[in-house]
């Protein structure tokens, strides 16, 4: 799925994404992943002083997590990255 569909499919409020579609909208979004700890993957953006903290949960993404990741990219006004669609 390209990153546009990944954003339009969060945007309206999908329950129900795979984890590793939400890794890919972070990517898309400029985020880098730190490390990892247990389940918890931390992503780090060099213009956002925030961590970003995803969990993969038999999957799927935890939609709280979702909604924070999208919360930052309004607050910090990040715009997807140019480049090839996946």
């Amino acid at each position: 799925m390209n990153k546009r569909k990944l954003l339009a499919k969060a945007l309206a409020g999908s329950k129900n994404m795979r984890f590793r579609e939400v890794v890919a909208l972070a990517e898309a979004f400029g985020f880098r992943l730190s490390r990892v700890k247990g389940s918890h993957h931390i992503f780090v953006h060099p213009r956002v002083p925030e961590l970003v903290n995803l969990q993969d949960v038999g999957g799927k993404a935890k939609p709280y997590q979702l909604q924070q990741l999208l919360e930052i990219v309004e607050r910090y006004n990040l715009e997807l990255e140019p480049g090839e669609e996946p």
